[in-house]
């Protein structure tokens, strides 16, 4: 009873919407959650997404928290760009924000609030600077006056800010271990350090911080995997169980922590390093079976991979091999060739089955089992009524020819009887013959 009480009550702070809400959503703030009510992930973060709105109240936020059923308001949901369920969205002005982030309540209400704030958020004083440095592991600031450098900063963040956060700040704001080569400077803060933003070496502004984004040694998942994706960087996994604290296991996780502190200066442009706990995740990516612990390099733009040829001892073995793989002379192996798709269909179908069957062996029996089964029965029946036919035909055949010879010459019997019948005949008229004859006489 007091779970449901809970659940009805945050379900109160999140409004249905209908097709009213086209017109009527313009001067507020809008998280809204579009779902379909046959949808199981959507159904799986209804929970989720009542203790967001209940939260967002809580907290005074000027976000209103709703939700819409997209398949009874397809035209809406169409307009916003709704393409799958649950999808997640922002609604500020004339202006729409995707979540892809993971689902739940912190994130969520994360992403809403850095949205829904302003896109430039000032930092004037040291304190104010600490404090936010504190709370964010990647921190961008702009530092200067007006230039066309802030105007592309600004048209970057309108984009990106469903990612992250930017800031602006004075010269005398920055700590003073800071030392800038010029202004205006657009600069990252992570990882204990800085970097300054230099158009020739890192290209266009929105591909470098798109790149800076992340921190240089992470924690990898499939989510973040699939975010590193936009980076265009490989990315070097150390596939350890984190569990498991033999001295292998932790080894190679501290090679691939030393590469990415140490050679930041030589790979950071080209590869994100980081761990993954087990190798479910990698194993169904590769299509193979990796024993761990080991060490992958994945380019996620075309889904190409690289191990090692031989066992990885120190950083020096973990710096060879990238360069290895940067001038070409590693092997790559994967990809998103034809022969590798079909491979990928072959292989998404056999871990289907056989997470069914793991799963729920008498679910796995009913759903290929009967479908077979039925097929099975179709191409006998198909095949047997094909056999039958044939006899039925030949017999049919075989009764036609001979009634066509009865009907043409008839049997023994019928002629015997027929002879029979013109001699009874001719016999009764000479009879009558003869009588008229004899009665004539007399």
């Amino acid at each position: 009873a007091v779970v449901a009480h809970v659940v009805a009550s945050g379900a109160g702070f999140v409004e249905d919407l209908d097709e009213s809400f086209k017109e009527n959503r313009k001067d507020d703030i809008w998280l809204v959650d579009f779902y379909a009510p046959w949808c199981g992930h959507c159904k799986k973060l209804e929970p989720v997404w009542n203790e967001v709105g209940t939260e967002m109240r809580n907290m005074g936020s000027p976000v209103k928290v709703g939700k819409m059923d997209a398949t009874s308001f397809s035209s809406i949901a169409s307009e916003f760009g709704v393409r799958g369920y649950p999808t997640i969205k922002l609604l500020k002005g004339d202006l729409a924000y995707n979540y892809r982030g993971p689902r739940t309540k912190d994130d969520i209400i994360e992403f809403a609030n850095r949205v829904a704030g302003p896109l430039i958020r000032p930092l004037p004083s040291q304190h104010m600077f600490e404090h936010v440095q504190k709370r964010h592991r990647v921190l961008f600031v702009y530092v200067g006056g007006e230039s066309p450098l802030k105007e592309k900063y600004i048209e970057v963040a309108s984009e990106l800010i469903v990612y992250t956060y930017f800031f602006s700040a004075s010269e005398d704001v920055l700590p003073e271990y800071v030392t800038l080569p010029e202004l205006p400077a657009v600069m990252v803060f992570k990882d204990g350090t800085y970097f300054v933003y230099d158009e020739y070496e890192d290209g266009d502004l929105s591909s470098w911080i798109n790149r800076e984004r992340f921190q240089g040694y992470l924690h990898v998942d499939g989510f973040t995997l699939y975010e590193l994706g936009d980076t265009g960087k490989l990315v070097a996994i150390a596939v350890i169980d984190d569990k498991n604290s033999s001295v292998e296991h932790t080894r190679l996780k501290s090679i691939i922590q030393e590469v990415a502190r140490d050679y930041r200066d030589h790979f950071h442009r080209d590869f994100q390093f980081g761990h993954m706990d087990g190798n479910d995740y990698i194993n169904s990516l590769l299509m193979d079976d990796l024993t761990i612990p080991t060490i992958v390099v994945l380019n996620t733009s075309n889904q190409q991979y690289f191990l090692p040829d031989r066992h990885i001892e120190s950083t020096e073995d973990m710096v060879q091999f990238i360069n290895n793989i940067l001038d070409g002379t590693a092997e790559a192996q994967g990809g998103d060739g034809l022969l590798q798709r079909i491979k990928r269909i072959i292989y998404d179908a056999k871990s289907t089955i056989a997470s069914v069957f793991k799963s729920s062996p008498l679910l796995g029996c009913f759903l290929f089992g009967l479908p077979l089964g039925v097929i099975s029965i179709m191409c006998y029946g198909i095949c047997t009524a094909d056999t039958e036919g044939e006899v039925f035909e030949h017999e049919g055949a075989k009764k036609e020819s001979g009634d066509r010879e009865l009907t043409d010459e008839g049997s023994e019997e019928e002629q015997e009887e027929e002879k029979n019948g013109k001699y009874t005949e001719l016999s009764d008229g000479e009879l009558k013959q003869k009588d008229i004859v004899e009665k004539k006489k007399d």
